[in-house]
Formats: structure tokens, sequence, C-alpha cells
């Protein structure tokens, strides 16, 4: 039978799972939005119905973790609204350690609970079997627990959301599949079901595993992988709680949950099973694939260790079925780059059901105001890249990923999939040279270089690891000598046009240069003020701009100046990455290095100057900056011109360094990180970067009004610096700064700097009613580390600084 669809409306959400009710009832209710949804089959068939329901709240990143808290509290006020039960119940969640490593993640985790506003209680082995009698603890080292977790219905959460959604205005369509879209100067204007064409203003994908094909429908790159997930429901067990908290056993890769009397439990192995099909059924409503006791055995098996009264308790039912899973684990939310009013909302690597509230939320609101509302970096689809177009790549990546759910997550631990992908041709050398190298967006880059005799293999720990005093021989080669770092890796673009001056006027908070062979740092701002990009631009020409940005953030920059050009402008933006490469000569001899393999005399050059030399024979654009403090020049070229220059610097004594000195160094000077030090919830008078805003002048630019209306007020947060008194402390971020023993922020950044012989931490000291130089002075300081407290002090300003008219000279 076909449904009888509206001709025309606002936002189109394809989807009937949690993620789409959850962001049709958000457009419906927050923003009155004419939203209709439309499902191929019934709501939830796809995975959300058989989804295990455990809800978390905590990560990494603070926003992210408000989403997720978000979702907690909708939740617990839904049913009210719908008169839907939604089966939320808040039984708390205990995670098990069985090692130190573990154990020292666990106390930092509960850290960065307290940075975040949440209570996470550290428990001994005893206090962990008093809340859950039926565990087996003598393994343990502790746990933790976090009361205000829980565990809900999928299903009918997800069927309270659909009836709120109504309830606001919202249509929703069953049995209705997308067959394609209509699509007009980089939008799409309608989209094409098997009940007709519905004309719409923006769409949203959550189509969960089914959401690559459709974005392909589109031109767009979803990089998604449906992986097998199974877990077990057991007969009732005698002496569970119907409260019993949840439990995540990460050491032996397992968690569990309250049902009905009985046990769900399940887990993610280091071998999980893809599900590769061409495309996923169109028809694979409430299906799941066969029973695979052989390949669950292993969660069997350390479930029956953990909790023996499972030894004598049947199986009800074994779930097999399949949930998305991301590259990097984390799940995909925003505007597609290839189209200006497609959106996503899926791979959520089987915890939709934590996010789903959340996650709809800020989905909605970025739908509607076409700027994400909070820093959503983490789970921005910009992260990826065309690299991810590759299948083969992203099935094998995202299979790597699902195995490290539960592995412990230690600081600075890199993939191993898929590499290597993209190197620079300088790749043989540096390995030779004891490169030990990382990967960032498929490029490999030397993390730092092995001495001879030394394997050049990262060996992981919670404490200092093995690459320390490596890494601290290079950064003060580039103190004393000159550091070259290979960063081919950077993301370079070029904007061109009689108005890419004007436009970049526009888009950029700092004044572009007036004069042709003069650079500017400058960042990109969102209408909130908050920092969305940090870069480098250099004026080759009145009508030629030359873009340098970092690795990472390839996809999200592009997109956002070119998406930010005005109407009409003449400025035309280009990528060029791979087709120019880049070395850093970075140190107080640099000078003279560069001086006596260059055809020209660059004892001129001064800071911020961007010419062209001809160094070993190549004509090469370079850039007096540095992001070390110390003398720098950047070498921008043609990538095959490369290892001449390369081969002509090491004969002049430059030392091969990696980007782990790169970071030591920075954080010495003070400098920033984007995505961590500054975000798009940080403005740059918070972060200490006024000075690189042209608010004194009349022009305007994007973020402008709401500096100035920040600058009219006492500030909230400011970021300062700190060093602890304690040598040996290891800071990562995140550790809670107590200022007069009382919660005053907590690090976005953390590290060692071997010239100050101090850990250097940086993060925003908070304060509702205001945050002055004078009264961050006034205050005493401590760091908690893995909830350890240690005495710090406070910086304002750079710990290293030659002031060096040497560096700006």
């Amino acid at each position: 039978m076909t449904v009888q669809l509206p001709q025309n409306a606002e936002v189109i959400v394809i989807g009937g799972g949690i993620i789409g009710c959850s962001t049709a009832y958000h457009l419906a209710r927050d923003h009155k939005a004419n939203v209709i949804l439309l499902e191929q089959n019934k709501i939830t068939s796809g995975s959300t119905w058989h989804a295990a329901g455990l809800v978390g709240q905590l990560r990494s990143s603070a926003s992210i973790t408000q989403v997720l808290k978000y979702s907690v509290d909708l939740y617990k006020k839904l049913e009210a609204e719908t008169g839907l039960q939604t089966g939320w119940k808040m039984t708390g969640c205990l995670r098990l350690a069985t090692n130190q490593d573990r154990w020292i993640e666990f106390k930092r985790l509960a850290t960065t609970a307290q940075s975040f506003g949440m209570d996470m209680q550290l428990l001994s082995p005893a206090e962990t079997r008093k809340l859950w009698p039926l565990l087996e603890v003598s393994d343990l080292v502790g746990s933790t627990f976090l009361p205000t977790d829980g565990q809900a219905s999928p299903s009918d959460i997800t069927q309270a959301l659909a009836k709120g959604a109504r309830m606001h205005g919202a249509k929703i369509f069953e049995g209705v599949g997308v067959t394609g879209f209509e699509i007009k100067d980089g939008r799409v204007t309608a989209v094409h079901t098997t009940s007709g064409t519905v004309k719409c203003e923006r769409v949203v994908n959550c189509g969960g595993q089914w959401a690559k094909q459709i974005g392909a429908k589109a031109g767009v790159s979803v990089p998604l992988q449906p992986v097998k997930h199974q877990y077990v429901i057991t007969e009732k067990l005698e002496g569970l709680a119907k409260d019993a908290p949840t439990i995540r056993d990460p050491d032996r890769r397992t968690y569990f949950k309250e049902e009905v009397g009985g046990l769900v439990f399940g887990g993610y192995e280091p071998n999980p099973i893809s599900w590769d099909v061409a495309e996923v059924p169109s028809n694979f409503e409430f299906q799941l694939f066969d029973d695979d006791f052989d390949h669950f055995e292993q969660h069997m098996a350390e479930a029956l260790e953990r909790i023996p009264a499972l030894g004598t308790t049947g199986i009800k039912k074994m779930i097999n079925g399949p949930e998305s899973f991301t590259p990097d684990g984390n799940f995909i939310l925003g505007r597609a780059p290839e189209l200006k009013n497609f959106y996503m909302g899926c791979g959520f690597n089987a915890f939709g059901i934590a996010s789903g509230g959340g996650a709809g939320w800020v989905l909605a609101d970025w739908v509607m105001k076409g700027e994400a509302p909070t820093d959503l970096w983490s789970v921005d689809i910009r992260r990826f890249s065309g690299l991810h177009r590759d299948r083969q790549f992203t099935r094998d990546r995202t299979l790597e990923a699902y195995g490290k759910h539960y592995t412990i997550g230690f600081p600075h631990e890199e993939y191993q999939s898929g590499r290597p992908k993209l190197v620079s041709p300088l790749y043989d050398r540096l390995k030779a040279a004891g490169a030990c190298f990382g990967s960032k967006l498929g490029w490999e880059r030397p993390n730092w270089f092995a001495p001879a005799g030394t394997e050049a293999k990262d060996i992981y720990s919670m404490g200092r690891q093995n690459w320390f005093a490596t890494v601290g021989a290079e950064h003060r080669a580039t103190r004393e000598k000159a550091g070259l770092f290979d960063q081919s890796s950077f993301a370079k673009f070029e904007l061109r046009g009689a108005d890419a001056y004007a436009a970049l006027q526009y888009i950029c908070a700092n004044q572009m240069p007036k004069a042709d062979g003069r650079l500017v740092y400058t960042q990109l701002l969102n209408t909130r003020g908050g920092i969305e990009c940090d870069l480098t631009i250099a004026r080759l020409a009145a009508d030629h701009f030359y873009i340098v940005t970092g690795t990472g953030f390839r996809t999200h920059d592009y997109h956002w100046i070119e998406d930010h050009i005005p109407a009409g402008m003449d400025a035309k933006l280009s990528d060029i990455t791979e087709a120019w490469g880049t070395l850093s000569l970075m140190g107080p001899q640099s000078r003279a290095m560069l001086q006596a393999v260059s055809a020209d005399d660059v004892s001129a050059f001064k800071f911020g100057d961007a010419r062209y030399v001809t160094l070993a024979g190549h004509r090469i654009l370079c850039l007096r900056v540095t992001y070390v403090g110390e003398l720098g020049f950047e070498l921008h070229g043609p990538i095959a011109a490369l290892p001449a220059v390369y081969d002509a610097l090491i004969a002049q004594g430059a030392v091969n360094c990696g980007y782990r000195a790169i970071e030591s160094l920075r954080l010495e000077k003070g400098y920033r990180a984007w995505s961590s030090d500054i975000t798009a919830n940080d403005s740059p008078l918070e972060a200490g970067l006024g000075w690189a805003v042209k608010l004194k002048s009349n022009e305007d630019f994007i973020g402008r009004k709401a500096l100035e209306a920040q600058r009219a007020a006492p500030l909230k947060k400011m970021m300062v610096g700190f060093t602890t008194e304690r040598e040996d402390i290891v800071l990562v971020g995140r550790e809670t700064i107590l200022r007069d023993g009382k919660f005053a922020g907590y690090l976005t950044s953390g590290g060692y700097g071997y010239t100050v012989a101090k850990p250097i931490g940086y993060g925003y000291l908070r304060n509702a009613e205001g945050v002055t130089e004078e009264w961050a002075r006034a205050g005493s300081y401590e760091l908690v580390v893995a909830q350890e407290r240690v005495k710090a002090s406070l910086h304002l300003g750079a710990l290293y600084d030659p002031s060096n008219e040497k560096v700006k000279a």
C-alpha cells in the first residue's frame, strides 16, 4: 500500500531508530520545525530493537559527556511527557580493574569525572562485592562506581521519543524507503521515496547500518562498518537484585546488566566479525544472524570466572545482530562536507542508547542553525577525509577500533591497521634514521627518533614511556642547535581570486596582510565567538593566499572556509596538500644552516615574512614562523623537492626531530593547540589570544558581535599554565584544578618541558563571578592527578621565552 506523503517538508529525517526519533523530537519540540521522518520498515526495526541498553555518561570530552548527561535527564522525564514507559533505571555502573595500569586509568577517569562535575567513587574489592554480592573479586585491584549511570529499554525509549515527536507536530511514516535525491547547486532539494517525492530544505541521515548507502545516493561518504555484536540473556539468577548496577569488566572484555531477574552479558572481542556486504538489505527488519556460540565462547568463559553462579544458570536467548561502528570508535554527527544541507547522525558504536537523547538534541540545533551548538569536534563527520572512502581501510581500522573498545587507553597509543597509507618522499630516509612513526589522517609522521641500537617502537605505559629521554634530546637539540621536522602532512590550501582578501577579512578574526610576502596567525570563529579553526595565512599576491593548518583538521577547515566565503565573491579555494611538502627548520642555528644551502640572502628574513627562495636547487616558499619558541622557518614546496632540501640541511648539521618534541617545545612556549586548548567553546579573549583579533578595526568578521559582548563583561574563564612541584608527575589533560582547595577548572593539555625540567599543564581557570589576572595570582593551586593532589605553580605567560629578538628577528 502506497503511503500518502506531504509534498513539502522543512526537514526530512531518514531512519526510525533512536537517533532519528530523537532528532525529529527535538526538531519539533525545540525548533517548531515542519519535520517528517521516513522509516523504510518499522520504528526500531534496524539495530535499535536489539541494543543491550546500557547507559553510561562519562567520556574524555566535556561536551560529549554533557550530551550523554542530557540523555539521562531526558529519559527520566520522557515518561511523564508522553505517557510511555522508557525502562530507565538509574542503577549506577561498576567498572572493574584487575591490574595497576587499569587502576591508574580508572583513577584518571575518576579525576575526569570530578572535572566534569560527576561523582565517580573508587571502591575496594570488598566494597565492590558489597554492591554486587555475586561477583568474584579475588583478582580485583578495585573498581569505580558512577551512581548516575543506568540502563534503559531501547525500543521503549524510541517509541516514547516517536510519540513525543508526533505530539510536537512531527509526522512519521513507516514503510517508506529512500530511493534517491534531487541535488542542485550543492543542496538537496527533494527526496525520492518508494511513495513519491518530497521537496525539502534540509535532510538528516539517521539511517543506522543503512546510513552509508543512503549517503552514497547523495554522493556523501559515510565511513561505517557493520559488525556482528553478540550478547546473551540468561534465565533468572538467584540472588541478583533488580537494581543491581550495570558492570563493565574491561580486562575481561565483558559487560553485564540485570534484566527480568536474569543477566544480559556480552563483550568486545579482539577478533570481531564484520558483516561484509556490498549493501545492507533493505528488508533486514527485526532480523538477527545465526547464533555463533563458538565465537562467543571467549566471553562466556570470562563471564563464568567473574560470576560463578552463571555456571548453573541457563541461557534463555542469544542476540547476534549488526551494529554500526566507525574507524575511531566515536559516533558521527554534523553536516556532510559534500553538500550544504545534508546532515548525519549515525555510527554510534553500540552506545546509541546512551547517546540518543543528547545526540538528537545537539543535531537538531545544528540542522536548524547551520552551526554546532557546542564543541562536537570528536564526533564531527569532518574529522574524516577522502582516505575514508577506501572501503578496505575503513573496514580494517573499524575492526581494530572495535577490538580496542575495552583495552587500556594508554596515552599516545597509535592505531596499526592500514599502515603505511600516506607517506612523504622522506619516509625511507626517516625510517633509516630511526623514526618511530605515528599516523594522522593516514599520513605517516615521525613521532621520535630511536638512537642507534634502540628499537623504534613505542612501549606503552601509564607512566613515562620509553621515548621520554630520547624526546628530551630532540627538544634540547632544537633549543640549542636546529631541529628538522618533516611536516608534509600539514593541510595546505590556496585561495585565489580578486576577492580573496575581502573574503578572508570577513572569515578570519585577525587582520589579513596588506602587503605581499607577509603571513599572519589567525583564528576563524563561529557566531558564538568560539574558535573553529587556528591556522596561518600567507599573502603571496593580492589575489593569492596560501593557508596552512593541522593535519587532522583538513576536511573541517577547508569546508569551514569554503562555506563562509560570502556569496558572489570571486574567491576559489583549492586543496594542494598532497602536491606540496613541508620541512620545518627550528632553532638558534636555523638561519645559518638555511643560508648555507640557499642561493638567496636569508639574513633579512623577518618574523612573519613569506618569500620564495632557492634551496638545494629548488624554488621553496619560506615562511618565517615558529611553533616551538625558537627562530624558525617552515619550508614549503613541491613534494618531489623535499629529499634534496632535507639532505642538504642534514649535511649542515640539522637534527632529525619528531612530533613528540614539538609538543614539549610548544608547551614551554605556551602555544595553544586546537581541539584541546582551544575549541569551538573557547573564545580568543578567554584563550589569551585577544592580540590576534582585529576588534580595534571597524571591519566586520564572523564572531565579532559575540566578542564585543564578551569584552563588555568580566570573563568567566581564562587560559593559564601550571607546573608541578613534583618532577615525576605525568600530566595528560583533564586533571582537576583546585584554587584554594576548591574546584576551579581542569587541564586541557599536559606534558613535560625539558628546558624548564618540569611537568606542564594548561587549562582554563573558571569563576562565575569573573576571572582576572589579579584574582588568578591571589590563589594557591593544586592539580588532582589520578586522584592525588599535587602542589602546582601558576603561570600567566610563557614558561620559556628567549625574549628574544632572535626569535622575532
